[in-house]
């Protein structure tokens, strides 16, 4: 089979077949992945991420192949145990340069994965690799200023920021965690029609849907309901986008990339109803006691494991210690920890610190 023309088909075979793509399975998303089947991990939440960003893409006429690869490869970066894990790196790496999963992602694949032999990392083009470090959300903020390599530097030159697919996917990012925490939120019954009457989006949409069903319970319908937040969100995005995009009157990628402003967003109302039904997730889900322990439990796990391979490098792998004479102990640990999954951080703990078994 011949390969196909654009460069970024070979940029999404890249990734999905890369190590990293595959720990994301075990990778926890908001909820630990052992605690139910149905939870959303950070694979499943890529995988609707990129489906998301091809709908966009597609609806305005853009490139789907590049809004796939940014979306297949936009967590990548991402340490064990959701935002916790990322919290905690950051305070431990604070004199090393600090921590960032979307910086993380960038080294992951320029550096960390080295499937080939003829050079390091996936070889990804420059839209990809650009559009990894300018990914911005309400959960990411990009710290271009503090990365020292200079390398990093040349992606910044060229504006700040990234293609209109990088921004839609940004979206996509968005929508999906948005929604499937509002999905995942219901599952473990820390979401219901009272708390939820709090967003007007919620309701705008729910109501009808659940007054056609007044017999039915409310998770029996979250389904179609959070089918008619998503599209109205989708709608909301390409409608604003086009109308942007033509004001701005952008006519290259590198227009785009100097241009004031992204030009990818919401309108200013469905902006503001999307901000309440996050605050909503934020106080009933994000900050309930379950998350809360489960943060703190993931944090003294790697706090103390940092502390450990710090003190002794020689328990971490062989590569990896070979590896600190250039970039420094404490990013070679960093990356370690970073790449680990839920999983193998808990057994790793084990195997660390809890008693020698009986013989």
């Amino acid at each position: 089979m011949s390969r196909a023309a654009s460069p970024f088909v070979l940029d999404r075979e890249r990734v999905v077949h890369c190590s990293a793509f595959r720990r994301l399975e075990y990778k926890t998303q908001v909820f630990v992945n052992h605690e139910s089947d149905h939870f959303r991990t950070r694979l499943t939440h890529t995988l609707e991420v990129a489906h998301l960003a091809r709908r966009l893409a597609e609806a305005l006429g853009l490139d789907t192949h590049l809004a796939e690869v940014i979306a297949l490869a936009h967590d990548l970066g991402h340490p064990p145990f959701g935002h916790a894990g990322e919290t905690v790196l950051d305070a431990l790496m604070a004199e090393h340069g600090g921590f960032e999963h979307n910086a993380q992602a960038f080294r992951v694949v320029t550096e960390l994965e080295r499937p080939f032999p003829d050079f390091r990392g996936l070889n990804l083009s420059f839209e990809v690799r650009e559009s990894l470090l300018k990914h911005r959300t309400v959960h990411d903020h990009p710290r271009p200023a503090g990365l020292e390599d200079g390398v990093i530097a040349r992606f910044y030159a060229v504006g700040p920021h990234p293609p209109v697919e990088a921004q839609l996917v940004a979206l996509a990012d968005r929508i999906a965690y948005d929604g499937h925490d509002l999905e995942d939120g219901l599952e473990a019954g820390l979401l219901n029609a009272d708390v939820l009457g709090k967003a007007e989006l919620w309701r705008r949409h729910a109501e009808p849907i659940v007054a056609a069903h007044a017999s039915v319970r409310l998770p029996a319908l979250r389904r179609p309901i959070l089918d008619a937040i998503q599209n109205a969100l989708l709608d909301d995005a390409v409608a604003t986008t086009a109308g942007v995009m033509a004001d701005a009157g952008v006519s290259s990628v590198d227009a785009v990339r100097r241009h004031d402003v992204c030009l990818a967003g919401f309108s200013v109302g469905i902006e503001r109803s999307v901000e309440q039904l996050e605050t909503v997730l934020r106080e009933a889900v994000y900050g309930h006691p379950r998350l809360v322990r489960m943060d703190t439990k993931a944090r003294g796990f790697i706090e103390r494991m940092f502390e450990a391979y710090r003190a002794e490098p020689r328990l971490l792998p062989a590569r990896y210690v070979r590896r600190m004479d250039g970039v420094g102990r404490e990013r070679v640990i960093c990356d370690y920890l970073a790449g680990m999954t839920d999983r193998f951080c808990q057994d790793e703990y084990k195997r660390l610190f809890e008693p020698f078994e009986r013989v």
